[in-house]
This record gives C-alpha cells, structure tokens and sequence, in this order.
C-alpha cells in the first residue's frame, strides 16, 4: 500500500523548506568537517614538531650523560605500546594518548641497549582548542541553517502566496467571475527597479486570457439578446398572420413552427437575461409540495408526484416553477414514462425511465444547442433550469439511475 502523505508535504513552500535545509546541513556539514581536519592537521602538527624537537633535545642529552629534562624518560611505563615497539624496532615516532586523565602527545625514539627514549608533552591546551573549534562550528552551523531556513522560507512564501493567488482567480473565472482578475503589481512594463519574473508572467497571461475570454462572451451575449430581440416584433406579426389562415393541415403546420419560434426566441432572451448575471429573486416563504404539484399540472399530465416530507422554503416562487417545469417537460420529452417529481424535504427529484442523461451532460452539465442521438430540441431547457436555480441560490444535479433513466435532483435551502 501507498503511503499517504500529508496534504502540507506536497506544498511548494514544504520542498522548498526541506530543499533549503537539506542543502545547508549539507554545506555546514562540508564546511565544518574541511575546517575541523584542516585546524586539527595543523595543530597536531605544531605539537608533534614540538615534541620530536624535545625528543631530539633529550636524546643530546642522554647520549652526552647529563640528566633528563622534565617528561622525558627511558622506557617510561605509560609509553603507549605501539609507540614503545615502534622505537624499539629503530624507528621515531608521535602519537596522542591519555595520561593521567589528560590528553598527551609522545613522541619516542631508540637507544642502546634496545630500549625506547620517551618524551611526554602535555596536549590539554591543544585538545581544549579543538573541541572549542568544534563546538563553535556546531553552533554557527546551526545559527547560519536557521538563518537561511528563515530568509529562504520568507522569500518562497512572497512566490508562494502570489500563484495561490493567482490560482484563486482562476478558480473565480471557472465558477464564472469573468470580472476576477490577479492584478499583480509586477505585470506591468519590465524595469530596471521591478523586473518581471515568471510568477507575474503567469499572471499576467491568466489575465488576458480572462479579459479575452469575457470579451468574447460579452459580445455572443449581446448577439443573442439582440437576434432574439429583433425576432420578436417579426413573430408576433407571423404570429397574427398565422391565426388569420384557413383551417386545414398546412395552417396547422404554419402555427406549430410559429409558436415553436416564439418559444425558442423567448427562451434565447431568458438565457441572455440569465448570462449577464443581473437577475434578482424575490422571495417569499413557500410549501414546497404544493408549489410543485403547480409545477407539474402547468407543465401538462401524466408525472406521479410523490411527497415524501413537505417542507418550507424561501424562494422565488416563479423561478422555482420554471425550474421544475423545464426539468418535468425535458423528461417527458426526452425519456420515458412513468415520470416521477418526489419532494423530501428541500430536495426535489425529477426521474424518467428512459435512456438516461448523455454521459457529456452529467459530466460538464447542460449545453446550449447541443443535444445527443439526433432528439428534438436545442438544448435551452435544462440550461435554463441550471441558470434560475443559480439565481435561486440552488444547486442542480444531473445523474444516471443504476436501474436506468435520468435523474434531475434540486437542492434547496430549508428555512
């Protein structure tokens, strides 16, 4: 099994921190090891001259006779072993070891007689330096790592929080706020002073893309207001000219598609009126259940209603039956009886028993114009349903029956 991460570990401030840390452990690591064998080196160095010239010193004076000078002896009995057989084989030599509890650099050579002339030389200063050095490298190390940590987290925090901006702009567009913009003081002109770095450069592409993007709609929704609009006067002549024909089948066929226009054309202005997102609600306390049953008798027969828990909600009225006038009628249009509307408490579910929604539908929801397997219709219906249920604060979901059909669920807020 996978193991599962804490959400912060995927951050970028996350790596960036443990990137930093990781990076200057590294180095002070590097540093303090070069520094403490170079210091060392140099001061083990010092005292083993020091002590091979004593050495020298105090084998003048045994081979003249004279007496010994202090720490120097023949065959001493804390003579480390190994420096003892060393001097005996013929050879001179140092090495740092304990005497008494203190740290003492030998230094041993050969005399007559197969025997070891020793020197002792107390290393404690020398030993006391180290470890200072040590110490010190150890807390500069760690005050430089938290320095760093500390600028280095400051900084990618200033980048951080300027793309979760940039991000949360984004999302606005994509729920719909075409007026969301970053805004990000360093998109303007590159200077010398205020460079342009890659975070504004982002921003900078997202709010062009959004201002480019709410023109184009701006403009395809003006274009559908006006069409609609100046289709209205036209119709309602044809409309009247319409009702003036003969009797018979062709008058017929004139008034369906008649009426089928001034459908369309007001369900063009409805969604028009809808995209500049200006609609206001008014609202009033209603039962939910008899405003449904409304709903269903003035969308035509034949839907079961069922009320599970009646409930009573603050909405607008009006909206609310077209909603689910639109989502009763795109049922009965579209799948098969029976068509059920079941009200449980503030949610309100529409079911047929067709073929169910297209997979594109409940995937992304409504679109415009856009229908599947060549049915009849434009589209407009449940786009409308979703525009006023947004209106009415609403949320509209589209699914697929296990069983089969499509299922429409309403959401609304209980008082």
């Amino acid at each position: 099994m996978r193991r599962v991460l804490p959400l912060w570990s995927g951050t970028l401030a996350a790596k960036a921190a443990a990137f930093i840390t990781v990076m200057c452990c590294a180095l002070a690591a590097l540093l303090g090891v070069l520094v403490h064998v170079q210091v060392t080196n140099q001061t083990v160095g010092q005292a083993r001259d020091q002590a091979l010239q004593r050495l020298t010193q105090a084998t003048q004076r045994y081979e003249a006779g004279d007496t010994l000078g202090r720490g120097a002896g023949v065959d001493p009995p804390e003579l480390p072993v190994e420096l003892r057989e060393l001097a005996v084989a013929g050879d001179r030599g140092t090495m740092v070891a304990d005497q008494e509890g203190r740290p003492t650099m030998w230094a041993a050579g050969p005399v007559d007689g197969g025997r070891a002339l020793a020197v002792a030389v107390d290393h404690s200063q020398q030993a006391r330096t180290i470890e200072g050095l040590d110490r010190a490298i150890v807390w500069s190390s760690g005050l430089a790592i938290g320095a760093t940590l500390l600028v280095g987290a400051f900084a990618v925090t200033r980048v951080t929080r300027r793309l979760h901006t940039t991000a949360r702009v984004a999302r606005r567009i994509s729920a719909g706020d075409l007026d969301a913009r970053v805004n990000d003081p360093r998109t303007g002109p590159r200077t010398t002073a205020s460079p342009q770095d890659e975070v504004a450069a982002v921003a900078a592409a997202l709010d062009s893309m959004a201002a480019s993007l709410q023109g184009k709609l701006l403009a395809e929704q003006r274009f559908t207001a006006d069409v609609a609009h100046e289709l209205r006067t036209p119709l309602t002549g044809l409309h009247a000219a319409a009702e003036l024909l003969p009797p018979g089948r062709p008058t017929e066929l004139v008034r369906d598609r008649v009426a089928a226009l001034r459908t369309l054309t007001e369900d063009l202005l409805e969604i028009s009126r809808l995209d500049t997102g200006r609609e206001r609600v008014e609202l009033d306390t209603e039962q939910l259940g008899p405003l449904a049953e409304r709903a269903v008798r003035a969308a035509g027969s034949g839907t079961e209603i069922r009320i599970v828990r009646d409930v009573a909600v603050e909405t607008d009225r009006r909206r609310l039956e077209r909603v689910l006038g639109n989502l009763v009628a795109n049922a009965h249009k579209h799948g098969r009886e029976p068509v059920v509307l079941t009200v449980d408490g503030p949610v309100v579910t529409v079911r047929d028993h067709g073929d169910g929604f297209p997979e594109y539908l409940v995937a992304h929801g409504p679109q415009r114009f856009r229908t599947e397997g060549g049915t009849r219709g434009h589209g407009l219906g449940l786009t409308i349903a979703r525009g006023q249920a947004e209106v009415l604060g609403a949320r509209l979901e589209f699914a697929n029956a296990p069983e089969g059909g499509a299922v429409a669920t309403l959401r609304l807020t209980a008082e």
